[in-house]
């Protein structure tokens, strides 16, 4: 008996200290056991409008665009989190989204607006763009000219750095030569010899620096971009310096280089740097310039890592249409590249080796699991039908203002006061143990939500009440049927047992119907709605637990003394 009253005891003492964990862990992070939504404790205020400068859409369309974007958006907050998130559209072409209980604003606020444009494109050879290189040089040249230029090329040649950034490495006022005050008692260290020949290799070096400046100046005004330009082991792929990446860049993004190249090519940059040799580089491919297939055909995408090279990989699922068209697609090209680009930044290139269906990967390479997950994210909510930009942005405080928060929070500790007052009155020492349970409960469902790292507001604090009720009708039930045991004779062991199990059902009904319930608003609510799901569905959890185990626990341990024919205080 004191063996199984042991484990009940351990058991209960690792669950409510597990809930303690996750508390205190919150409090170190946020300051806070658990979060506060919006209407508690503040939050982002965005407001979103439709990107569209040359007001080439028309009204409806507009109109229908933030329809779409309203939903796509309510999703990716969704997947973020139980965020309690408030998406809402004011007038035909404008969005209010906030949000709260962030913790990576900056992270939030790329998803709420990254269009997240999917596109595969097939990779051409080199050869489809090689006659055009020197187009593309005289279109710099012409657009630029050559005397800038070579005043670009010295610059990166030498890398020198301007009069700002000098007086910021000395630490000297902006306009003043350094000063560097000599210790008259230091020896020197080189004879006159020797400081004469140091003196002649540095000036040897300086002159060939100059040089090779002068060559890398003359040819970068010649050659602007071929210049950049190396080969690479990939077929359609060109290897560009990383420090030269921003400076190509430029140059591609120039109106008349868009000009000159082969109206049905496109040059694509990879998005992240690769290393080769012990130097770091930047792929850029020659690729088709329409993509044969664009994300509207995607359905599904995750995140996950790949099983060989143990590395983030996001594996994605097509339509039945997108899967018929990259498999026909994939079929006729087999052993050439096909690049898969997103947000025009070429994400992997893989060789085709078999024809492909509706299922396939994007390889992150050395990005970590959380980018990945990102990616399956927005990729997942879809993107967005038009760019919206953010016209204004703030933090807000808390919408009940802190004296309503105050009165709330005095209104629920009076309300707890006389629910506890009210069982050690009317069941005396019973009760005191239906309270003892009932602190065992907050503490695990705070602990609940502090592990979901779910946000509470106002609907969620209705779910707690609500449980808190369930939580003290269980024990109602339960003391209810003891009383009639003890009224019918029954000893007090018996009486005690014979209470819980007629209690049972009753309690079981009433809870699994109420979770059923709230899993169904948590299925298909978003924001406040989830929030009031979540809450509840934890205390609906921790109030039968705490019922059935933590009160019969509490009961045997103060019975474990007692006599068959001693009375029970209830």
């Amino acid at each position: 008996m004191f063996s199984s009253i042991r484990v009940r005891i351990v058991l209960i003492l690792a669950i409510v200290g597990f809930s303690g964990w996750y508390l205190y862990s919150n409090y170190q992070q946020t300051g806070s056991v658990v979060k506060l939504g919006l209407d508690l404790q503040g939050g982002m205020h965005l407001v979103l409008e439709v990107d569209d400068p040359d007001g080439a859409m028309s009204l409806e369309a507009r109109s229908d665009a933030i329809d779409r974007s309203e939903r796509i958006i309510r999703n990716r907050i969704d997947e973020l989190g139980v965020e309690e998130p408030i998406v809402q559209k004011v007038g035909q072409d404008r969005l209010i989204v906030e949000l709260a209980g962030i913790d990576d604003e900056e992270r939030a606020r790329e998803l709420v607006g990254q269009t997240a444009m999917l596109e595969w494109k097939l990779v051409r050879s080199t050869s489809a763009v090689e006659a055009a290189l020197g187009r593309i040089d005289r279109a710099i040249v012409a657009t630029l000219g050559a005397d800038s230029l070579r005043a670009l090329g010295r610059a990166v040649a030498t890398d020198e750095p301007t009069d700002e950034v000098e007086d910021i490495l000395f630490r000297s006022e902006p306009g003043e030569d350094p000063q560097v005050e000599a210790d008259p008692d230091d020896e020197p260290v080189l004879t006159e010899e020797e400081l004469q020949e140091a003196d002649e290799e540095a000036q040897a070096a300086l002159d060939e620096l100059e040089e090779e400046a002068d060559l890398a100046a003359e040819e970068l005004a010649l050659r602007p971009f071929t210049s950049l330009l190396l080969s690479s082991d990939g077929d359609g792929e060109f290897l560009i310096p990383n420090e030269d990446f921003q400076l190509a860049r430029m140059f591609l993004e120039l109106p008349e280089v868009q000009a000159v190249l082969p109206r049905d090519v496109s040059l694509q940059f990879h998005w992240e740097p690769v290393a080769l040799g012990g130097q770091v580089y930047r792929q850029i491919y020659v690729l088709e310039r329409q993509p044969f297939i664009t994300g509207e055909m995607l359905e599904d995408a995750n995140a996950t890592r790949d099983q060989q090279f143990n590395q983030a990989i996001v594996q994605f699922q097509l339509s039945r249409a997108g899967g018929r068209l990259f498999g026909d697609v994939t079929g006729r090209h087999i052993g050439d590249r096909i690049a898969i680009l997103l947000d025009d930044e070429v994400v992997s290139a893989p060789v085709v080796r078999s024809r492909i269906g509706a299922r396939g990967q994007i390889e992150l390479g050395q990005q970590d699991m959380e980018e990945a997950r990102d990616l399956a994210l927005v990729l997942r909510a879809g993107a967005l039908p038009a760019p919206l930009r953010i016209m204004e942005e703030r933090t807000v405080g808390p919408s009940l203002g802190q004296d309503s928060i105050d009165q709330g929070m005095m209104a629920g500790l009076i309300g707890l006061l006389l629910v506890v007052v009210i069982m050690i009155v009317y069941y005396r020492f019973t009760g005191v143990l239906a309270v003892l349970a009932l602190s065992v409960y907050v503490a695990l469902v705070l602990g609940g939500l502090a592990a979901l790292n779910a946000t509470l507001t106002l609907p969620g604090i209705a779910g707690l009440i609500l449980s808190i009720g369930m939580a003290v009708d269980a024990n109602v039930l339960i003391f209810e049927r003891i009383r009639e045991e003890v009224a019918e004779g029954r000893a007090v062991r018996t009486a005690v047992d014979e209470g819980f199990g007629h209690a049972l059902s009753a309690i079981v009904d009433a809870n699994i119907t109420t979770l059923i319930t709230a899993l169904i608003l948590f299925q298909f609510g978003t924001g406040p709605v989830r929030g009031f799901a979540v809450t509840l569905s934890i205390g609906i959890i921790a109030s039968f637990f705490t019922a059935l185990y933590v009160t019969r626990t509490l009961y045997l341990v103060y019975l474990r003394g007692k006599k068959a024919q001693d009375t029970l205080s209830i």
